[in-house]
Order: structure tokens, then sequence, then C-alpha cells
């Protein structure tokens, strides 16, 4: 009998590429696509960030699934915009080894209580980034 040897594994850089789950439960790594991908595919991406330039000045929102967005190291504040028009915003403190979940269509944005490590699992079809105008008041923090 003979086998065949199994292909190499492939080790992936999560801070440089991304992880694109698809249809049938395929995974390909690839490019990172941050803003508004064509694909109906699941990406995860990993990021270092050092300041508030990861999208603190702009609302995310992604109208084609929910996201999750994990804290690996360091801390981030979590806004989600109002689900009422006047309403006011919910911000949640994400430590190391914590997650929220985004509901699909739920604007939000982050802001770093230090450098982190984060990870971000959602389907990016759709994605729209607006910019922040001016501080949102009444934030209720969670």
């Amino acid at each position: 009998m003979t086998t065949t040897p199994p292909s190499p594994l492939a080790l992936v850089d999560l801070f440089a590429s991304a992880l694109h789950v698809g249809p049938g439960g395929v995974v390909r790594a690839g490019e990172r696509r941050m803003a508004d991908g064509a694909s109906d595919a699941w990406q995860v991406v990993a990021f270092h960030a050092e300041s508030d330039a990861v999208h603190a000045d702009h609302w995310e929102t992604h109208p084609e699934a929910d996201e999750a967005v994990c804290c690996l190291t360091g801390g981030v504040r979590l806004h989600l915009g109002s689900v009422r028009p006047g309403g006011p915003e919910d911000t949640v403190l994400l430590r190391p080894g914590t997650a929220v979940i985004v509901p699909r269509g739920r604007r939000h944005r982050l802001e770093l209580d230090a450098p982190s490590d984060l990870m971000s699992i959602t389907l990016r079809a759709g994605t729209r980034l607006e910019r922040r105008t001016a501080p949102d008041e009444g934030a209720t923090l969670r």
C-alpha cells in the first residue's frame, strides 16, 4: 500500500495577510481588505495598533454580517453608534482575551487605551467608512 505524503502546511502571518473563509468552508490566505471587499468570503485579520489611527476618526459599518472584534493584547474602547437618532452611543471596554460582537449594520469605531493587538472576523462585502464629524455625547459605558 502506498500513501501520499501530506502537503506541507503553510504558515500564515495574520498581521500581514488575512484568512478568507469561503463557501463550503474553504480557507485561504490572501490579501487584507479592511474596507469594502467584493468577496463573499469571511475575513479573519489581526493587526497591531499603536495609536487611534485604527479608525477612531471614522465610523465603520458592515451591512452584510456581524463582526467579532477581539482584543489579544493591550486595551481598547469600542464605541457603537446610537441605535436611534439622537440617542447615546454605547462603549465597551475590551481587555486582553475579550471580544465583542458588533451587530450587522451597527456603526462602530475604536479608541486605544494602550498599544494593542486586535483581531477582526467579518464579511467585508459592502463595508462602509464614514468620517466622524464631531465627538458624540452621552456614551454609555459597559
